[in-house]
């Protein structure tokens, strides 16, 4: 999955934190995208796809939200009130972990000091993403770096 949103990000000319707007994105992807006062959801029906995102929400969880909502529209195919369960709740798993990658992308962060003091706030500023996302991103890093150790 890292790669895959590296190399997703790269093909759209996203290569640094300023470049994660979601505006951009969807305009590159056709789309619709607006902010409502409701729950946040993606919709498709044919060629027509749009995110609506619940504007309530702090700017920081609107966009995790947003990629939230990516994910299943470039991953997942049905509708989730019509589906199982079991399989719903593996749509929502794969769309919490697509959150994190997207939100902060392997080819951006490489660079990072993961050991650099107050790096969890820098990150979320960097990113504007919430702190907790950055913490949980980061805890994965690090797992991954000692279980290949």
């Amino acid at each position: 999955m890292e790669s895959w949103v590296s190399q997703f990000y790269l093909s759209l000319g996203i290569r640094e934190p300023i470049d994660l707007d979601e505006s951009r994105i969807a305009k590159a992807l056709n789309i619709f995208l607006v902010y409502k006062d409701v729950p946040s959801m993606s919709y498709e029906f044919g060629r027509f796809r749009s995110i609506t995102i619940d504007k309530r929400l702090p700017a920081k969880v609107q966009r995790e939200r947003f990629y939230h909502e990516l994910c299943h529209i470039l991953r997942h195919a049905g509708r989730q009130i019509m589906m199982p369960k079991a399989f719903r709740e593996l749509q929502e798993w794969d769309a919490r972990n697509f959150t994190r990658y997207a939100a902060l992308p392997l080819h951006m962060i490489t660079d990072i000091d993961v050991k650099q003091p107050g790096i969890i706030e820098v990150l979320s500023d960097r990113f504007m993403v919430t702190p907790e996302l950055c913490a949980e991103r980061l805890r994965r890093i690090k797992e991954k770096i000692y279980n290949s150790a």
